[in-house]
């Protein structure tokens, strides 16, 4: 990559301005030691929520709220975020956030537990879009849940698909990346989805369930 393109990706990473709640919630995953969306990321989730005029979304890895405030400020005002993480603790501090970010209790259901435990308990077609930034070793388990839990024209959208580069390098990778590739695959290849991957952050793959 050029060191312009390095530039302009940069410069498209960061060009929307986070407010106190976002810089809070990062501080809390930097202690944490929690991953958080990108500025980008967190941009591009908000414009996605927003055009599909979202009532109910998904969020798998809940994390200290970063992507939530996102996925809620594009969200329709009476819009219900549904996240769920195994770490109960960061929840908490995600509720923190939020409630820093104006919104009130009832835009946010927190489920603590495994996703694959807890996405089968909820409605099927019942979410506009779901977001996935959980174990990656799950992907295609959560793309099968996502086809499930998703409206006709809902979306479906992954975090960290490019794994810092790992994805498109031809040297030996872990199981995690190998998976990442299968997910890409299976997205491209998927008669049910209409796809696209966008170079946000660490890569965020994004697909509209076809009607």
């Amino acid at each position: 990559m050029t060191a312009n393109r390095q530039t302009s990706w940069a410069f498209a990473d960061a060009f929307v301005a986070e407010d106190d709640a976002l810089h809070w919630a990062r501080e809390r995953a930097r202690e944490s030691g929690v991953p958080s969306v990108s500025p980008g990321t967190g941009a591009a989730l908000r414009l996605l929520a927003a055009t599909a005029d979202a009532k109910s979304v998904a969020e798998i890895g809940t994390g200290t709220g970063v992507s939530g405030i996102y996925l809620l400020q594009g969200m329709r005002p009476d819009g219900v975020l549904t996240t769920v993480d195994p770490e109960p603790e960061r929840q908490q501090f995600a509720r923190e956030a939020f409630r820093e970010a104006g919104f009130a209790g009832n835009r946010a259901r927190f489920i603590p537990g495994r996703a694959l435990d807890v996405l089968p308990r909820l409605a099927d077609g019942g979410y506009d879009l779901v977001f996935c930034d959980g174990d990656r070793i799950e992907s295609l388990e959560y793309l099968a849940e996502s086809l499930r839990l998703l409206r006709p024209g809902g979306l479906v959208c992954f975090e960290g698909v490019f794994a810092r580069g790992r994805t498109v390098d031809s040297a030996a990778q872990p199981a995690e990346v190998l998976r990442l590739r299968d997910l890409l695959r299976a997205v491209r290849e998927s008669q049910e989805l209409l796809p696209s991957l966008l170079p946000v952050g660490d890569g965020l793959l994004c697909a509209v369930r076809r009607g």
